[in-house]
């Protein structure tokens, strides 16, 4: 691979493509711990959130993949504490992939999406006269507040029943008047992006199409490398949307080997061949380097569905089966379990026999970042290999 700046001619082997991917994600390289959990975030960009935890929430389990065992605490106190020295927040909330952590400098670049909202009808929710403006008033007089505390976030009724006042703060929330800058035993806490927001930040001023240059810059560098599909996929950008702006934002056309769709790539990452030492490590199922289910599967060759929706009779690997990362290739699965200080494979796939070690070395290094001293495993899709798993775990 050329380390000289790239001509829109330069064709990747699918292994590079791969290296550049992993490299890209931090797998690939020693892991840059002076930045810690805060330049995760801001080498990946977004960290998704989601309320499914079984070893731990998929936001803590995302640094954890990268750096080792940083102690859980720290993950959060990373994500929500003020840049040191300030009042200012390091992250915020908001819709990206998903309900997404971001760094607070991203705050411009989403203006596109808030502006969307904003001119949209106002889902199918109707709220009273005067709710939002009663949201907002509490906000300003009290401080940061749950839903909760701003007057309660359900009604009576069935869990998807919110109270004027948690679906008028999620309206704020979408449209940019309030933001969520730290969550609180799990719970949003709300507050006027006026004043939680840093003024060289606060402000809607790019247009439409910069916000989106802007982040499929930033998804084409977090990626590496990556298709049309790919790079929208990063912040749920519109196809269209990419077609728009991808010759304006620096990212160079490449061809990869065995890839059947044109693909673009970061020219830092083309720089220098990407090597160094592979991560061993369980993935999070929403983590960003499996994010796009056709990516994962042009990269690795491998199949990834979460199945914690799917009914139980018609799982597959799990009901939160989360892949293995070994060699820089996917080599497994694993759905996992605790009892008491045991972590319980409750169900593994392997890719073959020389999975093994990379599955028990992430299973034992998984044990020991959640305080559990020992694994047990219950059940191997390929039986031959039971026994020596449980030695390698041992």
């Amino acid at each position: 691979m050329t380390t000289s700046m790239p001509s829109p001619e330069l064709t990747l082997s699918a292994d590079e493509a791969r290296r550049i991917a992993l490299r890209a994600q931090g797998f690939l390289g020693a892991p840059d711990r002076t930045s810690g959990v805060r330049g995760v975030l801001r080498h990946l960009g977004a960290v998704q959130l989601d309320t499914i935890s079984v070893l731990a929430r998929s936001h803590e389990l995302i640094p954890y993949a990268r750096l080792g065992a940083v102690g859980r605490k720290k993950v959060e106190s990373a994500y929500w504490t003020p840049t040191p020295g300030t009042t200012a927040p390091h992250a915020f909330e908001y819709w990206s992939h998903a309900a997404c952590i971001l760094p607070v400098e991203e705050w411009p670049h989403f203006a596109f999406r808030r502006r969307a909202y904003r001119s949209r009808p106002h889902w199918h929710h109707d709220l009273p006269d005067g709710a939002y403006d009663q949201v907002i008033k509490q906000l300003r007089a009290e401080g940061p507040l749950t839903a909760t505390e701003l007057g309660g976030a359900k009604n009576k009724g069935e869990w998807w029943d919110w109270s004027d006042s948690k679906i008028a703060v999620e309206r704020a929330l979408m449209y940019g008047e309030v933001v969520c800058t730290e969550r609180r035993s799990w719970k949003r806490v709300y507050d006027l992006a006026e004043r939680a927001i840093p003024d060289e930040l606060l402000h809607d001023d790019l247009d439409d199409r910069e916000c989106v240059r802007r982040l499929v810059a930033l998804a084409g560098r977090s990626l590496g490398v990556g298709t049309r599909a790919d790079i929208a996929d990063y912040h749920r950008l519109k196809g269209e949307e990419f077609d728009a702006v991808v010759a304006d934002s620096g990212l160079v056309p490449v061809t990869v080997a065995g890839w059947d769709k044109p693909a673009w790539a970061d020219p830092q990452a083309l720089a220098t061949p990407p090597r160094g030492r592979h991560r061993t490590t369980l993935l999070s199922p929403f983590d960003s380097l499996i994010w796009e289910r056709a990516r994962t599967e042009r990269i690795f060759g491998f199949t990834h569905r979460l199945e914690a929706y799917v009914p139980k009779p018609k799982r597959v690997y799990g009901y939160f089966a989360m892949p293995v990362l070994a060699g820089g290739r996917l080599v497994g699965r694993v759905d996992p379990a605790r009892d008491g200080s045991t972590l319980v494979a409750k169900q593994v796939s392997l890719e073959g026999p020389k999975a093994v070690p990379g599955v028990a070395q992430a299973l034992l290094e998984a044990a020991r970042w959640v305080d559990c001293d020992s694994v047990r495993i219950e059940r191997v899709d390929r039986p031959e290999l039971t026994a020596d798993l449980i030695r390698a775990v041992s």
